[in-house]
């Protein structure tokens, strides 16, 4: 029995030396990329590889696995020829991903995915045509070369040393059996990922700025795998109209971008401001007395309202934080059957608010006192244009009270830090996510009964503190804090989850680089946020196509969001609820019915089409 535990467990230690020297190999293939790198960065590169290692070498061990238990009972070398001819088509097929994807990565610029399903099955002879010969036959070399030595560094160092003993009484074969059954358990934990509430996903790797290390550090296997679980045409979806039909109604919910700033609407004292934008975890406007809601809850955001820029009619894209942050960060509207964060070599592709102001000299950090790598967050990060992040892992255990990390009272006064001890004069724009208002609810605090509201109002208290402080610090006279949701909360418990109530969400500007105090009531989206900022301090922003200057007459106004496969325009005239599985209208406001709302629910499906052509393309 010893011996089929020791098989299993050493095929898994194998694997990971097999795919770290991968790592090495490709970044030498790609030298002109990897210029200026260190031997640091290549050492990191395998270090952080390992996670994804680890999980692709946890699936390959799934089969000797499964065979080592039917040799319990069924003994024989039959095991050790099944392995061999098991070991002969892995080697094979990790070995032709890994020389595929060397080759095409210099072409696409990411690792591979299903992408190359889809150019072989057009054709084979096109998606050919830009190989050059000597590489296809370098990296067929590759490929020959690296089958052989796995197989042969597996067969002799694994296979030919072991001796596979019958197992003797059944009491022996039962023990055995619950053994290997107990390693499966645990062969299920770099499966899954690790301990924590994320899965494996490509962004657990990711650690620089440097997109081409970040890319390195990714198992081809593992990348090539998950992507075959995410298969999908999106352009193929949602096509409600002919192409000139969608195109001239999607024309009429955009404005021709302005690349200017607009000074007689400037809302600030300076055009370079440090940026903080804060994510309200789970806020909904229905608990803000200042937007509509209920009174007591939040006493900080009440009195804070009266300082700056309120806006009271302003709606999430979704009902999830990961697309919320994409709606906000990237002005790209969340997708109500799939989410671009999970791809990255789509959400790479994205503007965002990080990489347009980079370009003007700003530095951009992330501060979340949760899991990184939850939903590919940290490699949509990096991806985004942040140089650095601060997760969970950058705190203590004692800081790490809550079941997602650290409270919003410990992340706050993190924050508080940061700019305490800013000293240079480089434009910062941080992003900072709470964490505290998310399910359970269970925060150092009791003031009210609800577990929601109560943390709600436990980092409101976080953020008066926090506000009160910064206003003692020099940076405070050049700071404009955006406080946003990243998506509302169904509260009250009445409200169904496609009603456009439970997107309403609260966002303010605040800071000594707000002129003066202001309430606006426009119709307004997380994704109209990047261009009216942007405008504010003239940077350009024509990349954000589907995003609107709040405060700019000439744009149409209107909110729209996505539930579970259906999607809510709201704009003067009202709201439509529109069920795309159904292809029915669930929900619309009675004074507004009828043409009104049939107008409301065709921009819904040419915006949405729209989404869907663009994610389809990139």
């Amino acid at each position: 029995m010893k011996n089929r535990l020791g098989l299993t467990t050493a095929l898994f230690i194998a694997w990971l030396p097999v795919f770290a020297l991968q790592k090495p190999v490709f970044m030498l293939f790609h030298r002109a990329l990897a210029e200026g790198t260190t031997v640091k960065d290549w050492a990191a590169v395998v270090l952080h590889g390992l996670r994804l290692d680890a999980t692709t070498a946890g699936y390959l061990t799934t089969v000797p696995l499964l065979l080592a238990l039917v040799s319990v009972w069924v003994a024989g070398e039959w095991l050790r020829k099944a392995l061999r001819w098991y070991l002969a088509v892995v080697a094979t097929v990790v070995s032709a991903v890994f020389a595929v994807d060397m080759g095409l990565y210099g072409f696409w610029g990411f690792r591979l995915d299903t992408t190359v399903f889809f150019y072989l099955h057009s054709s084979f002879k096109d998606a050919m045509a830009g190989v050059p010969v000597g590489m296809f036959a370098g990296l067929f070399l590759v490929f020959l070369l690296y089958a052989y030595g796995i197989y042969v560094f597996l067969d002799r160092l694994i296979l030919s040393r072991i001796t596979l003993k019958t197992c003797g009484t059944v009491g022996q074969k039962i023990g055995g059996t619950l053994l290997l059954i107990v390693l499966g358990g645990l062969m299920f934990i770099p499966i899954r990922g690790g301990i924590t509430t994320s899965t494996a996903n490509v962004g657990m790797v990711y650690f620089s700025q440097n997109r081409f290390l970040n890319h390195a550090a990714i198992n081809p296997c593992f990348s090539l795998m998950t992507s075959l679980g995410k298969q999908q045409d999106f352009a193929a979806q949602f096509d409600f109209f002919e192409e000139k039909e969608r195109a001239a109604i999607f024309e009429t919910l955009v404005s021709s971008p302005a690349e200017a700033a607009y000074p007689e609407r400037s809302l600030l004292n300076t055009t370079r401001p440090d940026i903080l934008l804060i994510l309200l975890e789970s806020f909904s406007a229905n608990v803000i007395e200042v937007t509509g809601g209920i009174p007591d809850v939040t006493p900080e955001l009440n009195r804070l309202s009266k300082e700056g820029i309120l806006f009271t009619n302003m709606y999430a894209n979704s009902f999830r934080t990961d697309r919320g942050v994409v709606s906000v960060l990237n002005g790209y509207p969340a997708q109500p059957t799939t989410s671009v964060m999970k791809y990255p070599a789509k959400s790479q592709s994205l503007p965002s608010l990080a990489k347009s102001l980079g370009k003007y000299g700003y530095a951009a950090d992330m501060l979340y006192g949760g899991d990184i790598n939850f939903t590919n967050m940290q490699s949509y990060l990096y991806n985004s244009g942040y140089g650095r992040i601060t997760a969970d892992r950058d705190f203590s255990l004692s800081d790490r009270l809550s079941k997602w990390g650290a409270n919003d009272d410990v992340t706050f006064t993190r924050l508080y830090q940061s700019f305490k001890e800013k000293k240079d004069t480089v434009p910062r724009f941080c992003t900072f996510l709470t964490l505290s208002s998310h399910e359970p609810f269970e925060v150092p605090y009791r003031r009210l009964e609800h577990p929601y509201l109560n943390s709600v109002a436990f980092t409101d208290s976080c953020l008066g503190s926090f506000i009160g402080k910064m206003k003692e610090l020099p940076v405070w006279d050049n700071l404009l804090i955006v406080l946003i949701s990243d998506h509302g909360f169904r509260y009250p418990e009445s409200l169904q989850e496609y009603e456009a109530e439970r997107y309403r969400i609260p966002m303010l500007w605040l800071g000594g680089a707000i002129k003066e105090p202001k309430v606006t009531d426009t119709f307004a989206n997380q994704t109209d946020l990047a261009v009216t900022l942007l405008h504010q301090t003239g940077i350009p922003c024509g990349e954000f196509a589907f995003g609107k200057d709040i405060f700019d007459p000439a744009c149409p106004h209107y909110a729209f969001y996505t539930y579970n496969n259906g999607f809510g325009f709201i704009d003067s005239t009202g709201i439509s609820v529109y069920d795309n599985e159904g292809e029915k209208v669930l929900t619309e406001t009675a004074e507004a019915a009828g043409e009104s709302s049939l107008l409301r629910v065709q921009k819904g499906k040419a915006l949405l089409q729209t989404l869907y052509d663009d994610l389809g393309g990139r």
